[in-house]
């Protein structure tokens, strides 16, 4: 599909500074760019790739000033990152414009489709499953038996909802993740063995949410594992049962935390951290990436390390951790000193 220079400045509320008729039909990097090709500039320091850039057209920020001619229309707007994102949006959606129910897949005679939808072949949609409109479910996805879904909710192919969880409006689910498997809860008995604690809660995923690929959440052993407003996780992601993140936290991959945390709003976690269980994270925590946490942490505090401590104690610390090889030589050169005045001492 082909865009005018006027017609994406129309939708970004920009202005067209050349060509408005020239057309567009994808998107390139401004280092890398191609003929016929939208691309964008917000940092300054790529700022010379725009003069002998091969795009047709360029979104530029309102602020940018040329120093020398340049061949491409540019569309100004406040913010080009912004103005990107939202173009890549327009774009994304058109791509995923499918619609309908295809052959192969299992609807269940008292589920609730909402209008709009696109059920892919080889789906499972079990029991009084409740369905918003405009839901695309991709093929071999499995929805359980009485799971609510909002509107304009993506499920993307081979992810698994169990019974009884809950979705909401204009969540994001990727391929092979798994909402609502069984929370580890096993009790031990007096021969060694473990018996199995019913799981019997579910998840909820509040609106705006999205879901990294093969990521899991499991479900609650009592009451829900909430995952709140607007929070993004990454892929190969664990959260145990009972678990609550709050409102717009982001989550990088392969981060593991454990039953009943509390993860607070808008904090930020890299990759592969560990959270024990039952502790309490507050509003606006960085956690940076391989942070190991084992205790409670106070709102928008920054922590690094395992176990972690404040990121200032850490990088203080760090300076003598590196020395450590010249330390110890100095230490057995010391010890060494030592013992010859003893022996000397002992002498005399």
């Amino acid at each position: 599909m082909e865009f005018s220079a006027q017609q994406i400045a129309d939708f970004l509320n920009g202005d067209v500074v050349g060509n408005p008729e020239v057309k567009v039909s994808n998107l390139s990097k401004i280092d890398e760019s191609i003929p016929d090709t939208l691309t964008f500039l917000s940092n300054p320091k790529y700022s010379h790739f725009a003069y002998d850039c091969k795009a047709a057209i360029i979104l530029v920020n309102k602020d940018f000033i040329p120093e020398q001619p340049i061949s491409a229309t540019l569309i100004k707007v406040n913010n080009a990152y912004q103005s990107l994102a939202s173009l890549l949006q327009l774009v994304d959606s058109f791509k995923k414009n499918k619609t309908g129910i295809e052959p192969l897949s299992y609807v269940s005679a008292t589920a609730e489709i909402g209008s709009s939808p696109y059920i892919g072949a080889f789906s499972y949609i079990g029991d009084n499953v409740k369905m918003g409109e405009n839901v695309k479910i991709y093929p071999q996805s499995f929805i359980g038996d009485n799971v609510t879904i909002g509107n304009n909710v993506t499920i993307y192919a081979g992810a698994k909802v169990y019974a009884d969880c809950s979705i909401g409006n204009r969540c994001v689910i990727h391929s092979g993740a798994v909402i609502g498997a069984d929370g580890f809860g096993f009790a031990p008995t007096e021969d060694g063995s473990y018996n199995k604690i019913p799981q019997i809660g579910n998840v909820v995923l509040e609106d705006d949410v999205e879901i990294g690929a093969n990521t899991t959440i499991d479900r609650a052993t009592m009451g829900s594992t909430v995952i709140h407003k607007g929070v993004k996780l990454d892929n190969l992601i664990q959260i145990a049962h009972n678990v609550e993140v709050g409102s717009n936290t982001v989550i990088a991959a392969q981060t593991g935390i454990a039953g009943s945390a509390k993860i607070g709003e808008n904090c930020m976690f890299g990759g592969q951290v560990g959270i024990a269980g039952h502790l309490h994270i507050e509003n606006g925590v960085k956690l940076t990436a391989q942070a190991g946490v084992i205790a409670n942490i106070k709102e928008n505090s920054v922590l690094m390390g395992a176990p972690a401590i404040p990121m200032m104690q850490y990088n203080k610390a760090y300076v003598y951790f590196r020395k450590l090889p010249e330390l110890a030589r100095t230490i057995d050169a010391l010890q060494k000193e030592i013992d010859q005045l003893r022996n000397q001492i002992k002498a005399d």
